[in-house]
């Protein structure tokens, strides 16, 4: 198997290679996988740097926490070689080996079936951010957001998470207003089916007043910190806000008012330990109504080699899109 091995140095610093590995050096597991693709998520970016940002505690280590693939053995029954199945979250590329490999060894309850019509290329396409951003999705829709309800926000709206979310919503016949700090992303945005774009600075400063006028009938959060505080002051009577993501910190600088005089309903999404049926659902859901052809407008291609550097580029908010890494190139 060929594999990026991320490995500790005297110095205690993690330095990543290509290296050639035996079969045998996949950690323990119920089936294994012939890689195919894999991504990179803001994780990803953590996980490659010098200190495997906290997440990773045991070197040498093989990151990379989405991969899809074929099945090449199992000894799980749910799961038979030639299968085509794809796997984000469970820890995997962070506690345990992942992605940016030939080959993965995991644990049959990690995997999901690849949808019909749905590729690896694509899966990967989708990865971790895209799930989540269809998990956000379908909790705006149960808790009541429909397009006749009003205009949708999406923060972040360039990077993994915001792109596909705008996409989904906006082939769904949402009005999506999108919010970018790089005025250069306009066009992609609105290729993607914006129908507005809003500069982060409208949204970054906080402000002393608990409510504002009442604007978005929902939101998928990728920012936090005092956007999603200011956000929160701006939601219609009982809308809903998907946080997903703290791409501008962890504090939450708000006030109880917006719950308490608007019901306004803050949701978090994970997408790690997401059951096994959620997951099944919001990939059917992918494979529906995420339009294919937006899709491909977000890739940019990767290799194996190219990930050091993407993985730090990602952690400065400079990667557009979603990244396809093919491991086998």
């Amino acid at each position: 198997m060929r594999a990026l091995l991320m490995e500790k140095g005297d110095d205690g610093v993690a330095k990543a290679r290509i290296a050639d590995l035996p079969d045998d050096s996949l950690p323990a597991g119920d089936v294994t996988v012939r890689v195919e693709f894999s991504t990179l998520n803001y994780k990803d970016g953590l996980c490659l740097s010098a200190n495997g940002g906290g997440l990773v505690r045991n070197y040498p280590h093989v990151p990379g926490i989405d991969f899809a693939g074929v099945v090449e053995a199992s000894d799980d029954s749910r799961y038979a070689p030639g299968d085509r199945v794809v796997l984000t979250g469970w820890r995997v590329g962070e506690a345990y080996w992942g992605g940016y490999a030939t080959l993965a060894r995991v644990k049959a309850d990690w995997l999901v079936p690849l949808p019909d019509g749905l590729t690896a290329r694509q899966a990967m396409a989708v990865g971790t951010a895209g799930f989540t951003s269809m998990l956000a999705v379908m909790a705006l829709e149960d808790h009541g957001l429909t397009p006749d309800k009003g205009e949708v926000l999406v923060t972040g709206a360039a990077g993994g998470v915001g792109s596909v979310a705008v996409a989904i919503l906006a082939r769904l016949g949402y009005q999506v207003a999108a919010v970018t700090g790089r005025p250069e992303t306009e066009s992609y945005l609105r290729d993607l089916g914006a129908a507005r774009i809003i500069a982060r600075d409208e949204l970054a400063e906080t402000v002393k007043r608990p409510l504002e006028a009442e604007t978005w009938a929902g939101c998928v959060d990728a920012v936090g910190g005092a956007m999603l505080a200011r956000v929160l002051g701006q939601m219609k009577y009982q809308a809903s806000v998907a946080a997903v993501g703290l791409a501008g910190g962890a504090a939450l600088p708000a006030s109880v008012v917006p719950f308490l005089l608007r019901g306004v309903n803050l949701l978090g999404i994970d997408s790690v330990m997401r059951p096994y049926a959620d997951r099944v659902r919001a990939w059917d859901r992918i494979a529906s109504d995420l339009p294919m052809e937006k899709l491909e407008n977000m890739i940019r291609p990767a290799t194996l080699s190219d990930l050091p550097e993407l993985g730090a580029a990602i952690l400065k908010g400079g990667v557009q899109g979603r990244v396809v890494v093919d491991v086998t190139a």
